[in-house]
């Protein structure tokens, strides 16, 4: 098989046209919940990949055609703020879908809880002929709306990317997010940078970035 795509947790290859398999590469990660959710999101709607097969660590699932939008912002970075409200978009339809009951709670409401993506940047939505589609639910999780922007919104913030100009288009991208999403992530902004902070995949320019946040944040 092909290698396509490699990720920090899995593997992708090519099977054939219209499919792929992605593999976990560590045992006892299950696709169960996964794939159970990318089912249920496609029947009400949301555009993910169509799952075919699901077994233990592997998942074959619809081959995609199209550059993620992180490649598109690299190569069209005019459109950095029409890719910013689209990514924003995306979050708000995510999150008129109430969460059900079956989906592990990440950060619980008072009983009014949303799915959440909870990595939901521009490496994972692929921009096809049909419009974008999200990928990789691995973190999704049940909870406020708060929380999936706060995430995003931390994630493509300490993203380690070189020169002027794209840190400057990361602000950009940041404030177009926000500008096509209706929820606000203010308040759960300082547990995202917890969390993230956790990450042992950080790199130090990252760890910097999220620890000067954090200290902004908590009114330091």
């Amino acid at each position: 098989m092909e290698l396509i795509a490699r990720g920090r947790d899995a593997d992708v290859f090519a099977l054939d046209e219209s499919r792929v398999l992605r593999r976990y590469r560590h045992e006892g990660r299950s696709t169960y919940l996964e794939s159970r959710l990318m089912t249920h999101l496609a029947a009400n709607g949301y555009p993910v990949p169509q799952v075919y097969e699901v077994t233990g660590t592997d998942m074959v699932l619809e081959r995609l055609t199209g550059p993620t939008m992180l490649e598109a912002l690299a190569q069209r970075p005019w459109q950095v703020r029409s890719l910013g409200r689209a990514l924003g978009g995306l979050h708000d339809r995510l999150h008129a879908l109430p969460a059900p009951a079956w989906l592990p709670k990440r950060f619980g409401t008072a009983g009014n809880d949303r799915v959440l993506h909870l990595d939901l940047h521009p490496g994972n939505v692929v921009l096809t002929a049909h419009g974008p589609v999200v990928i990789d639910w691995s973190n999704a999780g049940a909870g406020d709306p708060a929380a999936d922007v706060a995430m995003t919104m931390v994630t493509v913030g300490s993203a380690d990317v070189p020169g002027v100009v794209a840190r400057l288009g990361r602000g950009l991208l940041l404030r177009a997010v926000q500008g096509g999403c209706g929820t606000d992530p203010t308040p759960r902004l300082q547990e995202a940078l917890t969390i993230k902070l956790a990450d042992p995949h950080l790199t130090a320019t990252e760890a910097a970035w999220l620890r000067n946040r954090a200290a902004v944040s908590a009114g330091c």
